[in-house]
Order: structure tokens, then sequence, then C-alpha cells
């Protein structure tokens, strides 16, 4: 499950938090994008939570420091022994760049050499090191944790997938269909975990429920890194008219470019029971943790949409 919920802090997510392991939930998983960061709600789930396995999906390799990451994940893998998981990677030129000011560049090589410094600094030793695309000189954290957390790539095309596969201990992707989880698989090769978001209206008005998710695919496709792994997925053709109208500076015909079969594709929608059979498809594709992300808008209320989501009802 992803936390906090859509719309609410951490602290007003509390209570649904709690009930995340009776209702047969395994993961609590944290996104950084404009809203919480990616740190705070484990440590909080941690407490509320303690039988969750918690994880960052994802958190920046630019936004903070090398030296700032390892202590960030360090503190948490002491707060949650062998259950925090640490996601990390490039983000998009949006968010490091026109939010948080810092320049995008060479994102693979940035992430691999992120991935590399972790490691070595996660097992508490010191670190003197020039790395492709930053330097580090004389760091050793204070305390390293008992058992340092394993650290899992976003990963959307095959160099970050392989890097993932080679390297990391799993990967994260976001915005597929079961059937892309086969192709995304194939490239992250067999026995390394591989972690998708997936976005779920519980709502039987499909009209409904596509006129929101519209209003998502469109920010998310038109980001340069997601519009490459759609045309690297087979989507370029169909998305071609979307990507147009956006880049042509209108908005409502982009909304209506994006077809239904490709909004049916990417969010699990329908009643409960329907949204369920759909995540099994992407378990029996090859997705090993499917990390929920209900979404507000049908005609279930977020809280009881989670409530029937639950592993323990399938």
């Amino acid at each position: 499950m992803t936390i906090p919920f859509s719309g609410e802090t951490p602290m007003e997510s509390k209570a649904l938090i709690a009930e995340l392991p009776g209702l047969g939930y395994t993961d609590a998983w944290s996104a950084e994008v404009s809203g919480s960061d990616g740190f705070v709600p484990l440590a909080l789930a941690a407490e509320w939570a303690p039988g969750l396995r918690l994880g960052s999906a994802i958190v920046p390799v630019y936004t903070r420091g090398p030296a700032l990451l390892a202590m960030s994940a360090a503190t948490l893998a002491d707060v949650a022994p062998g259950r925090f998981v640490l996601g990390i990677g490039a983000s998009s030129p949006v968010i490091v760049e026109q939010w948080n000011a810092v320049e995008f560049a060479e994102p693979y090589a940035r992430t691999r050499d992120t991935l590399r410094f972790l490691r070595t600094a996660l097992a508490g030793e010191k670190i003197t090191e020039s790395y492709e695309t930053f330097g580090v000189r004389g760091f050793r954290l204070e305390r390293a944790p008992a058992v340092p957390p394993k650290i899992v790539l976003a990963a959307l095309r095959p160099g970050m997938l392989r890097l993932a596969g080679r390297e990391a201990d799993g990967a994260i992707t976001n915005w597929v269909s079961p059937q892309d989880v086969r192709k995304v698989r194939a490239e992250l090769g067999p026995g390394t975990e591989l972690i998708a978001r997936l976005f779920v209206i519980v709502g039987e008005d499909a009209d409904r429920v596509r006129e929101i998710a519209r209003r998502m695919l469109a920010a998310y496709l038109t980001v340069p890194v997601y519009a490459a792994f759609h045309e690297w997925l087979g989507r370029g053709e169909v998305l071609r008219p979307m990507w147009d109208a956006w880049a042509a500076g209108d908005r409502r015909a982009a909304l209506k470019a994006i077809p239904d079969e490709v909004v049916d594709d990417l969010v699990v929608h329908g009643d409960a029971a329907t949204c369920r059979a759909r995540i099994r498809e992407y378990v029996a594709n090859g997705l090993d943790t499917p990390v929920l992300a209900p979404l507000p808008g049908g005609e279930v209320p977020l809280a009881q949409a989670v409530r029937d989501l639950a592993p323990g009802l399938a």
C-alpha cells in the first residue's frame, strides 16, 4: 500500500495504516513528489504497524547529497531493523531541476554511482572515492545500521533494469499493464524483486473513472522519461496524438486523445472483486510486489476501498 493515503497527511492516515497488517497487507511504500517526503511517513508507520515492510518508492538521487541520503537510510534502518527497503532513482527534470534547483545530468550514471556509494556507506566503511558523477572524501556513518537496508532502483527501460538486476536488490517500475510486466521482467531477469505502483479506483462508473485517470496519465506520460518508456513498451503510435496536443499547449485535446484502452491498460478500476482479479494478473505475469495506490473518485470512499482491496479477501 502507498502511504500516506491520497489527500491525507501522515497523521490523518494513522488509523488506516494501523489496520493494514490485519487486512493482509505486507508492505507500506512512500512516494516523494510534491507532498510528503519519502522518509517521515515510513518512520511513523514503523511504530503504527510494526509488522509491515517499509519502502521508499522513490527518493531521488539528486535532491539529497550522498552522505545525507546514507544518514536518512541508516536512521530508518535502525527504526525498523530488517524491514526497510531503500528505493532510489533519477526522478525527472521537473522535480530535480525546476523544483529543487539541481542539474539533472547523466541520470543513469548518477543512479549507479549513488547505489555503489550507499552500499559501501551503509556497510559502515569510510569512503574517499571519485565516482563518475560526484566525489566523496573521508565520509563514514557515525553509526552504521545493524541490518543494512536492501536497495532497489526506479527503472523504466533496459539500461536501468539491467543495472538493477546486476547490482541492486530489486527494481521499481510505474504505469504498466499486466502485459508490460512481462517485457520489464525479461530485461530485469529472474530472481530479482520487481515492484510496481498500481493506481486503483474502486468504482463501476467507467466514464467517470477514465476522466480522473486521463488527467493523471497526461501529467505523467508527457514527462520525457515516461514518454520514452511507453515508446519502448510499444505505445508510441497510440500516444502520439496526446503528445502532439500537449506540445502544442492544447491540454484539453491532449486529454481527449488518450484512448480508453490505454486508460484501462494502465489504471486498475471496477468493483473491488474486479480490481483484485486485475492485480492478480500482474502477479501472474511476473510482478513480485504490487504497491497499490488507491485514488478517490470512485463510488467507494477511499478508506473502504483500502479494506475492500485487502489481500486477505483475494
